[in-house]
């Protein structure tokens, strides 16, 4: 093993230090008393409460939440279907078009993928709302599936597919009950960064979202240019803490999914 070096020391502390100082004093500043952002006055939770009762934000919190659950989810069924194709599928007429039509989100920008799919709900004559919002957050967030998926089902063992197709299992039974089982921790990973993609998007959600549909990160935007208040910061601290949670839980989750799997194969392996 190498040791750490002064300068390796130094540029992690360094990079740490600039991604997550700034949450720190986010989090501090939610329980100042001060009406004051940058004015230490004495500790409070008053702040918490005024998010609470807010409407606003509340109301615009469960739009986010719906939409982020119902896009992550549709966007992890196309993009485990669309990895699936890409790797087992081999070489087909259209599979260059079709590729790059899954991985063109991932580089293109999140202005032109927003206006896009603006001039297209226009153009279909679809009201603006929560469903225009679901389908641009399956659209740009499948892609990150597809990847996630794909770097797992690469390293697959495929004769597990072909043992269980010779032991009597349909293709579709053997891809739900030996190949889906054992890519799960990755379609669970591909499933939490759909999520927090849709939680954490404000660009596409801008230029989709109506007057009757107000995500978060669209409401929170509009609060800040007034000004930041002490609410923003107790509100940001409560996403902070519950995307930390998610993280956390499902990391545990995907860790004894993954021990429980190299656990039966290796029982598996035994005479």
């Amino acid at each position: 093993m190498r040791r750490l070096t002064w300068f390796n020391t130094t540029s992690l502390t360094l990079g740490f230090v600039f991604l997550y100082l700034p949450m720190v004093i986010l989090i501090i500043f939610s329980f100042n008393e001060s009406k004051l952002v940058t004015v230490w006055a004495g500790f409070s939770t008053k702040w918490y409460g005024e998010v609470i009762r807010n409407e606003a934000f509340l109301s615009a919190a469960w739009v986010t939440l719906r939409v982020a659950v119902v896009s992550s989810t549709i966007a992890t069924v196309l993009g485990t279907m669309a990895a699936y194709v890409l790797v087992r599928a081999g070489r087909f007429k259209g599979r260059t078009l079709f590729s790059g039509m899954i991985y063109a989100p991932l580089v293109m920008p999140e202005v032109i993928t927003g206006l896009s799919l603006l001039l297209l709900f226009i153009g279909i004559g679809l009201d603006r709302g929560i469903f225009t919002i679901i389908l641009a957050h399956t659209t740009f967030s499948m892609c990150y599936v597809s990847v996630v998926v794909s770097s797992r089902l690469v390293s697959f063992d495929q004769s597990l597919e072909e043992a269980a197709l010779d032991l009597g299992c349909t293709p579709m039974e053997s891809f739900r009950l030996v190949t889906l089982p054992i890519i799960a921790p990755a379609v669970i990973s591909g499933w939490l960064l759909a999520f927090t993609l849709s939680l954490d998007d404000l660009v596409i959600a801008s230029f989709t979202a109506g007057p009757s549909a107000t995500t978060l990160p669209i409401k929170i935007w509009s609060s800040i240019r007034l000004g930041v208040s002490p609410e923003i910061n107790a509100l940001s601290t409560l996403m902070i803490g519950v995307v930390t949670v998610g993280v956390i839980t499902a990391s545990i989750i995907s860790k004894r999914a993954t021990l429980r799997q190299q656990a039966e194969e290796r029982a598996a392996d035994q005479p």
